[in-house]
């Protein structure tokens, strides 16, 4: 079965740290871009990163540069973001994907996506 699976979410409080983790199987990381998402409730999702396939190009989102950091590790065939400095609007349901171009924090084509997994931030 081809699929996505990420893992990390949380509950955790203003200011601290997560890492998202994004698994695949079935299938190798390393012949696509990895786009990390975001949807909270009530609004749209939205592009919070992209990776290349190689990893040596990223981008983000204006609202969470320099507190997230992508990061993949194609041995292991999977992709991290890394969440620092979280704040309350940081909330919400965070999805990979695997597509073939980032166009900044977001990604074209996307083949498969992975189940989403909850970030809570509040005191």
């Amino acid at each position: 079965q081809l699929q996505l699976v990420e893992s990390g979410g949380g509950l955790v409080q203003p200011g601290g740290s997560l890492r998202l983790s994004c698994a695949a199987s079935g299938f190798t990381l390393d012949k696509y871009s990895i786009g990390w998402f975001r949807q909270a409730p009530g609004k749209e999702r939205e592009g919070v990163s992209c990776i290349s396939m190689s990893g040596g190009s990223t981008d983000y989102a204006d609202s969470v540069k320099v507190r997230f950091t992508a990061s993949r590790d194609n041995a292991k065939n999977t992709v991290y973001l890394q969440m620092n400095s979280l704040k309350p609007d940081d909330t919400a349901i965070y999805y990979c994907a695997a597509g073939w171009n980032c166009y900044g924090s977001t990604l074209s084509g996307v083949g498969y996506w992975g189940q989403g997994t909850q970030v809570t931030v509040s005191s």
